[in-house]
């Protein structure tokens, strides 16, 4: 409130509380409290004199005290928006930095799942390649030992055709039914041999 009003205001009641005081019933008697004018008269310059000196000391302390109390109240406002808003932009920051970790978090388990995959894939390739490998070796070896086999047995068959042979030849080479039965036995050891090589 301003000074002027608060002066208004006292002057005005101070104007209008004589005159219930100093009304008179129906009657024309006066009420209890009945008015001395002279009273009145000093009672107002004590009044005034008591103001002009309130307002003189004790008024500008007064408003002092009121305005850095507001001044107070205003910083202290002010000091909680500035802090709601530097907590509002601190969280924002926290909120954004564990988007960003949690976005970097999932980028590293899909790059390790990748990673994981491959090395995966490389590995089943490396074993399928092992494995054709040491089949292709184990059919090479196979053949071999089988090439092996049938040039052992053909030898060991002509050896046994030429033993026979000479043993035939030595009882009896003019009889026409052995050279028959060296040829039968050498043609059937010639079918042998082509039917262990199919």
């Amino acid at each position: 409130m301003s000074t002027s009003r608060i002066v208004t205001l006292g002057v005005g009641l101070w104007a209008a509380l004589p005159a219930p005081l100093l009304a008179q019933d129906e009657h024309g008697v006066t009420p209890v409290f009945s008015v001395n004018l002279g009273t009145t008269v000093w009672t107002t310059v004590v009044f005034l004199l008591l103001l002009g000196i309130l307002w003189k000391f004790a008024w500008n302390p007064i408003l002092g005290l009121v305005e850095a109390r507001e001044t107070g109240i205003q910083n202290a406002l002010d000091e909680a928006a500035r802090e709601r808003d530097e907590a509002r932009k601190l969280l924002e920051e926290h909120r954004q930095q564990m988007a960003e970790a949690r976005r970097q978090a999932q980028a590293l388990v899909a790059e390790g799942r990748e990673a994981g995959e491959r090395l995966r894939q490389e590995i089943e390739e490396k074993a399928r390649a092992e494995s054709q490998a040491m089949l292709e070796r184990a059919r090479q070896a196979i053949e071999r030992e089988k090439e092996q086999a049938l040039d052992a047995l053909r030898r060991e068959s002509v050896d046994l055709a030429i033993a026979a042979a000479g043993r035939l030849i030595q009882e009896r080479l003019d009889s026409e039914k052995d050279r028959d039965l060296v040829r039968a036995y050498l043609e059937q050891l010639g079918t042998q041999g082509e039917g262990a090589q199919a």
